[in-house]
């Protein structure tokens, strides 16, 4: 199966391209967040602050990064399990979020605003941390340093490998008419 390539950002026409399914390799920006994380972004929300970085177009992957071995840019950084955001995602979705990186089903308010606001989620292999790490060019933290391994960092990647778990036209991996 060919792969799509595809380079952030991850625009509208972008996201209406892919479909349930696809393969693809994601070169770019993105950006890393878990539960805590999120919480912190969507408390910022309700306060009209300033986000860490700019949601338009943006990929948010689920991954709190193991730390690097010296010489390394950074260590494992596996998927974790996408649920854990359901309750955040919707209002990062609604305000310009396009993709979503992780594992696991979600809930139906999440593909609900995926429909409505158009984005995407893409799978990333579980136990295979140490070969997308190799695919990191670079990291930097850029919030919630309390956080340790979990804090917001914005990763460069080359040929990141995903699947399209589910599309903005409502089609899953897991299950029919999300």
């Amino acid at each position: 199966m060919d792969s799509v390539k595809l380079t952030t950002p991850l625009t509208h026409d972008k996201v209406r391209s892919l479909k349930a399914g696809d393969a693809v390799l994601l070169s770019g920006t993105i950006y890393t967040a878990r539960d805590a994380a999120h919480k912190k972004l969507c408390e910022s929300i309700a306060r009209h602050e300033e986000l860490p970085f700019d949601l338009k177009d943006s990929i948010i992957y689920y991954v709190g990064p193991c730390p690097a071995k010296p010489g390394e840019i950074i260590g494992s950084c596996g998927p974790t399990t996408s649920g854990r955001m359901d309750a955040y995602a919707p209002t990062l979705i609604s305000l310009g979020e396009t993709g979503m990186i992780g594992k696991g089903e979600r809930s139906a308010e999440v593909y609900a605003a995926m429909r409505k606001y158009g984005a995407v989620y893409f799978g990333a292999t579980g136990g295979c941390g140490a070969l997308i790490a190799s695919c990191v060019k670079s990291v930097s933290e850029i919030a919630y340093p309390e956080l340790l391994s979990e804090s917001v960092k914005r990763l460069e990647v080359e040929d990141f490998p995903l699947v399209v778990i589910a599309d903005c036209y409502g089609n899953s991996l897991y299950k029919r008419d999300v």
